[in-house]
């Protein structure tokens, strides 16, 4: 429970809390006296009528400014993948263009104003190099001389076949002041002017847009030198990151490598075999089968091929679909020279016309275009267009494949960066400097701190010494230690869905006598044999044998289930489970009960206690943050997509709440909403379900929210901001008339392209060479007037650590900057399911894997999951 200052506390409506000082620092308490924390951005009260009036939507809530820089910590000394940019002083000229007809790809439109620009260099742009965003963005350094009028100009781009003409129309929009971005790095001022921003990150990619293929902000080449096929017609492409940064007194460059999948540029026949696993095309002597040609279907529909049979002329079509029939029966209406139309196949048509004998008339036809328009290409006449980036999601295999490929330790990454800077040679790209940039060569060196890790204990039967952890590198062990609260298991079940000659019954009495051994040491005791151990096959018979145990076993506490790999019937499991009938369900792959080793077991209990309302281990409560010393709840909250590609799923948002002091337990809430809505649309009721459940677990009503968001882009801050802390105001004010607890709102970010190194080789850890658990940076590389920092909470194992970004968004709560990092560092240390300090806090990661798990919750049954 909370500690015994705050038994006695009552959470009379309207009644102010006294102020907790943590150390000097007079932060992370409430706020003063008679300052309600409400008022600070005036969310879930009405504002006075004069002041609604006046706020904008951007304004009404300002990220707040940091507080100060933290010292808690041993220092290390660091270098960053950021590097640094010296700007001119002055204006650029921005310019708008609008291109006819437009649709055009923005690789087109770069060609289109490229011409342009050559076209009518002395005329209308004086020699100059303006710079453009293929869209509609064009920037110079000094005016144009065409004022402030529109101007329209003709460009011609020689096409295969016949050429294409263009109209494009220029105008001037604006100013964009460097001197405005210069006073907010300064921190002078305290909004960043975007359109600067933007404005430079389109110098820095004008020519590496034309030289190399764009992928959302990084740039690919075609593979020389090296070649990493995936299989199914996919292979691993090598490039770099690039985007320009706004830190402290300076603008920087963030450069990192970066790996993708593209399609192999190949013949559709090499791809289709690739797809159906065949050794070479003349095994396929017959038609398709149905399930091969829904599966080929489903890898080609949406790429681009181009033709083979016409000489040069090498047209590209985007497949729309695939035919049910092979070629030699596919018929299409065929208009003939007297006007007439006929039906006529594929292969006569191949064979007429091109005086082409297909060779391979029993496969089908790609249809391509437009779906009415009945364009039929064979496929042995297509090629897979070079360079198409692969979105469709990666199989497990190509994944695991992928990781191998793209693996670096931390050293050899950092010269893999080190060597793209200077290959790209930036202060030699042209446009680079007719805008007066230039960039430093170098990494920028910066001051980190490793913070201290928290003690964790345990419980059982020994002294409270023997009963604590000290992690060590982010990890501990549990080894002669028990769970702070272990549950006793008297009544469980056995489900065996792989078939009984791959998982023995001696195979499965051995690891159940291996598991209570293991969980007996653990403190969580499994007594006796299984009331039930029976195998079954199929997904279908989840739902009934489950009912059967339920109904049958009076007190059942767990069904623990063997799976036979990747099947639909995990998911089916997790349904009947979790959503059905509340029964604790604990899977585990049939390979690891035919080899038993003490880690999985382990990591087995670690599940299997808590999913019954165990503690594992908990924070060490004398050396926890100040903020402890009231009720507090942290909130982890994440939106999931469907993958890529997919234009119909919901998206899931997942929202999770501490029940306890320690913090330990957690209870979840979860909602579908719309396709790829990144706000969550119900937050306000979700967060007073958490609300009332705290209070229903521990009698307290929290005094303060700490909410931890995870899968927030920076362009979605504001938006986010004003939804979301206003919903979760909402949702305090509708359990009691003036209940306003201090909200703190942070946003965790995974997604970005900062890496970390030691400048001291003797500070690297381990095989991969990566930072210390616990590395922390505010300064140097963050915001120029925000509240943000980077903390890599985890030890790096393989590859180069990814530090993980919180930019705090609303805090009424007052942090300093050292309360908060060590707050989110202890947090980081309390997630259940392994003995190490994970990359976010538990929180988040907890909302991620409540949003992944309803997935599986919303798998309908002929699902192929």
């Amino acid at each position: 429970m909370y500690q015994q200052s705050m038994q006695s506390m009552s959470l009379v409506p309207g009644t102010q809390q006294k102020s907790v000082t943590p150390g000097q620092s007079g932060a992370g308490g409430t706020l003063p006296q008679g300052q309600q924390p409400a008022q600070q951005g005036v969310v879930g009260q009405p504002a006075p009528a004069q002041q609604q009036a006046a706020i904008a939507p951007r304004q009404q809530f300002m990220c707040p400014r940091r507080p100060n820089h933290g010292v808690e910590g041993r220092a290390i000394l660091l270098r960053a993948n950021h590097f640094q940019i010296r700007m001119p002083r002055g204006d650029l000229h921005h310019y708008d263009v609008s291109i006819q007809p437009d649709k055009c790809p923005r690789r087109v439109n770069r060609e289109i104003i490229d011409t342009m620009v050559k076209a009518y260099s002395t005329k209308i742009f004086n020699n100059a190099k303006p710079v453009f965003d293929g869209r509609k963005n064009l920037y110079s350094r000094d005016p144009l001389p065409i004022g402030r009028d529109k101007v329209e100009l003709e460009v011609t781009l020689p096409g295969e076949g016949k050429d294409r003409v263009f109209k494009v129309t220029i105008k001037w929009v604006a100013k964009v002041s460097l001197f405005a971005l210069e006073q907010a790095l300064e921190g002078r001022i305290q909004t960043i002017p975007f359109e600067t921003i933007q404005a430079l990150d389109v110098v820095m990619r004008h020519l590496p847009s034309m030289t190399y293929t764009p992928v959302g902000r990084s740039f690919f080449s075609a593979p020389e030198g090296y070649y990493h096929p995936l299989g199914g017609g996919r292979e691993v492409w090598f490039g770099f990151h690039q985007s320009v940064r706004p830190s402290m007194w300076k603008m920087m460059l963030n450069i990192d490598v970066s790996a993708t999948a593209f399609y192999k540029s190949q013949s559709v026949i090499e791809f289709l075999c690739e797809v159906l696993d065949f050794r070479d095309i003349n095994e396929q002597r017959r038609p398709l089968t149905d399930s091969q040609r829904v599966k080929f279907t489903k890898e080609i529909k949406g790429l681009k091929v181009e033709i083979t049979h016409c000489g040069s002329m090498r047209r590209k079509y985007r497949v729309c679909n695939v035919t049910r029939r092979p070629a030699q029966t596919q018929t299409f209406p065929l208009q003939l020279e007297s006007g007439q139309t006929v039906e006529c196949t594929v292969a006569k048509y191949f064979k007429d016309r091109h005086k082409l004998n297909l060779q391979y008339p029993y496969l089908p036809c790609l249809q391509v275009g437009q779906e009415q328009k009945h364009t039929y290409l064979p496929l042995e006449v297509c090629n897979i267009v070079a360079g198409q980036r692969c979105i469709k999601k990666l199989t497990d295999m190509q994944t695991s494949t992928m990781i191998k490929a793209t693996a670096r330790s931390a050293p050899d990454r950092e010269r893999e960066i080190n060597s793209l800077i200077n290959k790209a040679n930036f202060n030699s790209d042209p446009f680079v400097q007719e805008f007066g940039i230039s960039i430093s060569n170098q990494m920028t060196e910066i001051k980190g701190r490793v913070l201290p890790a928290p003690k964790l204990q345990y419980g059982g039967r020994v002294s409270l010494s023997k009963a604590t952890a000290v992690p060590n590198q982010g990890v501990w062990d549990m080894r002669g230690k028990q769970f702070h609260t272990g549950i006793e298991i008297r009544i469980w079940a056995i489900a065996c869905f792989a078939p009984q000659r791959s998982c023995r019954e001696d195979a499965l009495r051995n690891f159940t006598a291996q598991l209570q051994k293991i969980s007996n040491d653990a403190g969580m005791p499994i007594i006796g044999q299984p009331c039930f151990c029976k195998y079954a096959a199929g997904a279908d018979q989840v739902e009934p044998m489950f009912r059967y145990l339920k109904s049958s076993f009076q007190g059942l506490q767990l069904i623990v289930v063997v799976l036979p790999g990747k099947t639909p019937v995990y998911a089916e499991v997790k349904r009947v489970g979790d959503t059905l009938l509340g029964i604790a369900t604990q899977c585990v792959q049939v390979k690891n009960v035919n080899k038993t080793s003490p880690q999985t077991l382990s990591n087995l209990c670690l599940k299997i206690n808590v999913k019954l309302g165990g503690v594992n281990s908990i924070l060490v409560p004398s050396l926890r943050p100040a903020i402890f010393l009231q009720p507090v709840i942290f909130i982890g909250a994440d939106v999931t997509h469907p993958p890529a590609g997919d234009t119909k799923k919901p998206s899931i948002a997942a929202v999770v709440g501490s029940m306890d002091a320690h913090p330990s337990r957690y209870a979840a809430s979860v909602r579908v909403q719309s396709h790829r809505q990144e706000l969550i649309e119900d937050l306000s009721t979700m967060v007073r379900e958490l609300l009332l459940q705290f209070y229903k677990s521990t009698k307290f009503k929290p005094t303060r929210i700490i909410m931890y968001r995870d899968g927030v882009s920076e362009g979605q801050f504001a938006q986010v901001l004003t939804h979301e802390l206003r919903a979760i105001r909402e949702a305090c004010m509708k359990l009691e008339v003036g209940y306003q607890p201090g909200i703190t709102f942070v946003v965790v970010q995974k997604r970005h392209h900062t890496r970390l190194f030691c400048a001291d080789k003797k500070e690297q850890i381990g095989k991969s060479g990566n930072i210390p658990a616990g590395t922390t940076v505010d300064t140097g590389i963050t915001h120029p007037t925000e509240f943000d920092f980077y903390l890599c909470s985890h030890a790096g194992i393989q590859g180069t650590s990814r530090p993980s970004h919180y930019h705090v968004l609303w805090d009424d709560n007052h942090f300093t900057a050292d309360d908060l990092q060590c707050l989110t560092y202890q947090l980081c240390h309390t997630y259940v399911r392994c003995t190490r300090s994970v990359s976010i806090p538990a929180p988040a990661y907890y909302a991620h894997l409540v949003a992944f798990r309803a997935r599986y919750h919303l798998v309908e049954k002929e699902h192929d999951r």
